[in-house]
This record gives C-alpha cells, sequence and structure tokens, in this order.
C-alpha cells in the first residue's frame, strides 16, 4: 500500500513539474494567448515566438493566433512556417489590411522560400497565395469572442496598428459588442513591448531616442494606449537593450536539426556573427510567467504617446499602466532562460519536417547541401 501511495504521489509530481536543463518549473494552468507581432522588422520576434512555443510545448500557455501588424506578405508566410516548424500549423495568422511596413525584411522571404533538391519547400507552411492570412481585426475579434471572460493575455510585439483598429470596430457577425467592449470583457492584461522608461528619455525625450514601435505608428499607439479599458503592463527599450542573445547559442543550440527556421533568420538578418537585443522575448515572458520574480514594477500610472511619438509615464494610483523593471540578477536569469528555451529540442519539428530535414534522416545532409549552396 505504502509503495502504491509512493508510486502515486511521483505521478502527480511529475504531472505538475517539469525539469529543463536543471531549472525546475510549474505547470500551471495554461495562459491563453494572442501575440500581435511585427515579425521582420528584426529577429527578437523570431525568438519570441520559438520562446512562446516551447512554453506552450511544457503546457503553460495556449496560443490562440497570431496577428501579424507589419504590412509584409511574408510576415505571414514566416509566422506560418514557425507554427507549422512547432507542430501547430493549425495557429490562425492575421495580416495587417493597408498598415505600417519599415523595412524589407530579408531573412522573411529567405528562409520561407528555401526549397529541397525536388522543389518542394523546406518549411511547411499554411499561408500561400491561394490560402491568404485573415484580415487581423477580423480574426481578432472572432477569437476574443469565443473565449471566456477575462481569460485572454494579449502580447504586443510591434505597433499598435491592429490594436487601434480593434478598439474602434462596431458589432459584427462575431459579437454584439464594439471593439472596446469585447476587449474589456475578454482581456485580462496586455503585455506590450513599448516605450523607454529610463530615467534618461523620461527626462530628455527627443526626436531620435523615440522607441520604434511608437514612432512607426503614433497615430494607433496614442489611441490604443489611452483608451485600452485593461491594465497595460509595458516592457521598456531600456531593460534587454543590453540583454543580448548570444551568437554562439545561434551556432550551437540549435544544430540539433540541419535546417532551423529561427537560426537561419538570425543569421541572415545579422549578416555577420554578432549578438542581438532580447527585447520582444521579455514581454513573452510576462505574459506567461507573471509572478515567477523575473521582474519588479513601477507604481501605476499612465504611459501618455504625444503628437512627436514619445512615451511620458506620469504616475497615478487609478492608472491602468504600468511598467517592468530588472536588475541585473534578473536579467542573467531571464537570458540563461531564453537561450535554453528558445532552441529548445523536442519531438514536434521533427515530426512536421522529418521528411526534409529531420534529425535522423539519412538524406538530411544532401538536403542541406542542396538547399543552402
Amino acid at each position: 500500500m505504502q509503495k502504491l501511495l509512493t508510486c502515486f504521489l511521483i505521478f502527480i509530481i511529475n504531472c505538475f513539474f517539469i525539469n529543463v536543463q536543471g531549472l525546475t518549473m510549474i505547470n500551471p494552468q495554461p495562459v491563453s494567448l494572442i501575440i500581435d507581432t511585427d515579425v521582420g522588422n528584426d529577429i527578437d520576434d523570431a525568438l519570441a515566438i520559438a520562446l512562446c512555443h516551447t512554453l506552450q510545448s511544457f503546457g503553460e500557455c495556449n496560443i490562440l493566433g497570431m496577428t501579424v501588424c507589419n504590412d509584409d506578405f511574408y510576415s505571414a508566410v514566416y509566422t506560418s512556417v514557425l507554427n507549422s516548424f512547432y507542430g501547430r500549423p493549425d495557429i490562425p495568422v492575421g495580416l495587417v489590411n493597408q498598415g505600417v511596413k519599415d523595412k524589407n525584411g530579408k531573412f522573411l522571404r529567405y528562409v520561407s522560400d528555401l526549397r529541397d533538391k525536388n522543389g518542394n519547400f523546406v518549411f511547411p507552411r499554411k499561408i500561400s497565395n491561394q490560402n491568404p492570412p485573415y484580415d487581423s481585426v477580423k480574426l481578432l475579434r472572432k477569437l476574443l469572442s469565443s473565449q471566456p471572460d477575462k481569460s485572454v493575455v494579449i502580447v504586443m510585439i510591434g505597433f499598435s496598428t491592429n490594436m487601434a483598429r480593434l478598439l474602434a470596430t462596431e458589432p459584427d457577425e462575431f459579437s454584439s459588442l464594439t471593439g472596446t467592449e469585447l476587449f474589456k470583457q475578454k482581456v485580462s492584461f496586455v503585455s506590450a513591448m513599448a516605450g523607454d522608461f529610463s530615467d534618461e528619455v523620461q527626462k530628455n525625450p527627443t526626436m531620435q531616442n523615440r522607441e520604434y514601435n511608437i514612432r512607426l505608428d503614433i497615430k494607433s499607439a496614442k489611441y490604443f494606449f489611452e483608451n485600452c479599458p485593461v491594465e497595460v503592463v509595458f516592457n521598456g527599450f531600456e531593460i534587454a537593450n543590453k540583454m543580448l542573445y548570444p551568437y554562439k547559442s545561434i551556432e550551437q543550440d540549435y544544430s540539433w536539426i540541419p535546417v532551423h527556421p529561427v537560426a537561419e533568420a538570425y543569421k541572415v538578418f545579422t549578416g555577420k556573427p554578432r549578438d542581438r537585443a532580447t527585447w520582444d522575448l521579455l514581454s513573452i515572458l510576462y505574459a506567461v510567467r507573471p509572478d515567477d520574480g523575473y521582474f519588479s514594477f513601477s507604481e501605476k500610472g499612465t504611459a501618455k504617446v504625444t503628437d512627436e511619438g514619445y512615451v511620458i509615464f506620469e504616475k497615478n494610483e487609478k492608472g491602468f499602466h504600468r511598467h517592468l523593471k530588472a536588475d541585473d540578477e534578473q536579467k542573467k536569469r531571464m537570458l540563461s532562460l531564453f537561450i535554453q528555451l528558445c532552441s529548445w529540442q523536442n519531438s514536434k519539428p521533427t515530426q512536421k519536417c522529418g521528411k526534409i530535414v529531420g534529425i535522423n534522416s539519412e538524406k538530411s545532409k544532401v538536403v542541406r547541401t542542396a538547399a543552402f549552396e
């Protein structure tokens, strides 16, 4: 009887704990996420999506859908590539309609268009010219309307275009509520990579130190953050600006599979061996693990977006906004976690890509040569 009880306790413990290279993590009720990304303008979005997929594999979150605020068809294609690579091709992807496009995301097309010696795509995807992405705002309304009240966390790691437009929507076939009403009813909080809350920038905002996600669509940022009916937790530029993801990890830790869509994108984006800041990853981490001691917080307040694109934080006990803070030890802890989880090896990628770039495939070297030389 005692032996049976012991086995039962071990089973229960294993159901709630996962050990990751020495890190023991509680497996909580999965957090329902919608990710809004400008993937293609920098490489941290790709790393953030990889991080989120790993956290879902651990049972910590559930990605309901992804919307792309970068007006580039290949941004949606690459997002679909990542979802398929991680074994979740059916995660719906929406694309902004006539939105902002700042840069030509060179790695988007490169990675998405890689083909093997038979002319097949190296990385499967659901999105194509024949199967285009959803309209972002319509997808957001559809997803939110189907979820329990106050159950969804929105992760914004790009411009505010999609979310501002969502708030401004009228009732439709998905919900009798306006966008603002629907947002308030369904969303728990927003985890947003936006602004710069360092003392230097707050005291002396200039046109040169405006944060990228804000200045690319100032009008939308101003509208969204003024009208968002739920709490917004800001991850400012200053926290991860020197939290650099090591290129060495890209070269070594992703080699468990011959061709990895994040590693290849990183190499194309940087052009040469160099580390890159991990801005967007912090917003994913906070959304999924808000109470795990990775961050401290500012007082409550209001982050006001000026007409010029400055973000000024004003303390206010009744405010809906806070911004994250992190000391050196917290940053070190987070970066170590990112390196482990972004490159995490599990069975899903090989199941989806095994015929082309499978770890155990004898043809993998041939395919890699055909694809890259």
